[in-house]
């Protein structure tokens, strides 16, 4: 089998008898060789000391104090960001019940969005192992990582954001249209053709998606979407692209990020969907969870949509967690 995503760290982590994610000091001391925690040469004693301390026994407590006593500032909010997040993953007894509890208690305003994005990509990386279909991979990686969205002669591609520098207009080539010319050279449409060349370079994130509907770029999410559902909540769900909602009356919906969230609450008081976030929607979604006694009555046997959106400079910042807080649940499943 054939590895991917090794910059998520899951080679440093051990796995729980559920199937979970379990830290290690490997992991944690991962996160003290960080720039913004390698203490400079200028640093102060305390907060040098405190970094060697923590590089030996990366679970010894830290009290507040500690921090409080470091003579920088942005070192203070460093180290009190990191501490606060360690303690969150180490009380266990699963990265994934760490991040479902952050997520459900509404608690993560107090992690660093960028300790978020990692953790989904290891979670994400666990509840993928031994997936074969490179276009539900790529896919995943629109979980943790912002994209960009463009429209070009029939196409909607789909870019890793942190990948291009920005977009030259009026190119007669679509990659150079979104991305500028020099940037363009070094990705690649993916295609059924070239599809396994993902595994070659899978921590590059340098495959451009055409997510047009009925490809198998939106399939792929789909089975992504399905797959982290059932890891998360162990909850079978099955989820299919859609070209429109074909239901007068919603039981349901829950928006993948931001944008997606505002426009399907206008929606759903009955506004009239505006021509600018008409454009803005990238993709519907379907899902149906058959048979499970969690689901509120009122959407028992009805469908969930599920809505995918760009922002107004074309970004796309999916929220995983709303596919844990967002879903009709009468009561939250903890399968590790």
């Amino acid at each position: 089998m054939t590895d991917f995503w090794v910059s998520s760290g899951h080679h440093l982590l051990d796995r729980a008898e559920g199937g979970g994610l379990v830290a290690t000091d490997e992991f944690l001391k991962a996160y003290l060789a960080r720039p913004e925690l390698v203490p400079p040469p200028e640093a102060c004693a305390a907060e040098r000391n405190l970094w060697a301390r923590l590089r030996i026994a990366p679970r010894d407590p830290v009290e507040p104090a500690e921090i409080a006593a470091l003579a920088d500032p942005d070192a203070r909010e460093n180290w009190a960001f990191m501490i606060g997040f360690r303690d969150r993953l180490i009380a266990g007894p699963t990265l994934e019940a760490a991040y479902r509890r952050l997520v459900l208690s509404r608690s993560a305003g107090g992690v660093p969005p960028l300790f978020l994005d990692q953790l989904v990509h290891v979670i994400l990386r666990n509840a993928l192992d031994g997936e074969t279909d490179p276009f539900v991979l790529r896919a995943a990686e629109m979980f943790f990582r912002p994209q960009r969205v463009t429209l070009h002669e029939g196409m909607l591609l789909v870019a890793d954001e942190e990948r291009v520098d920005g977009a030259v207009r009026d190119h007669a080539s679509p990659l150079v249209a979104m991305f500028g010319e020099a940037r363009a050279r070094e990705l690649d449409v993916m295609t059924e053709d070239n599809a396994a060349h993902w595994f070659h370079h899978s921590d590059a994130f340098d495959l451009v998606q055409d997510f047009r509907p009925g490809g198998p770029a939106r399939r792929g999410l789909a089975r992504a979407m399905e797959i982290w559902v059932r890891h998360m909540l162990a909850l079978e769900v099955r989820i299919e692209p859609v070209e429109r909602i074909e239901d007068e009356a919603w039981a349901w919906f829950v928006g993948l990020d931001q944008e997606a969230t505002r426009i399907g609450n206008a929606l759903w008081n009955g506004a009239e969907l505006a021509p600018q976030d008409a454009e803005r929607v990238v993709a519907l979604f379907r899902m149906d969870i058959p048979g499970d006694t969690r689901i509120l009555p009122k959407v028992v046997g009805r469908p969930v949509w599920l809505i995918l959106a760009a922002d107004g400079a074309r970004i796309l910042r999916m929220k995983p967690q709303n596919l844990i807080t967002g879903l009709p649940l009468t009561a939250e499943a903890d399968p590790n």
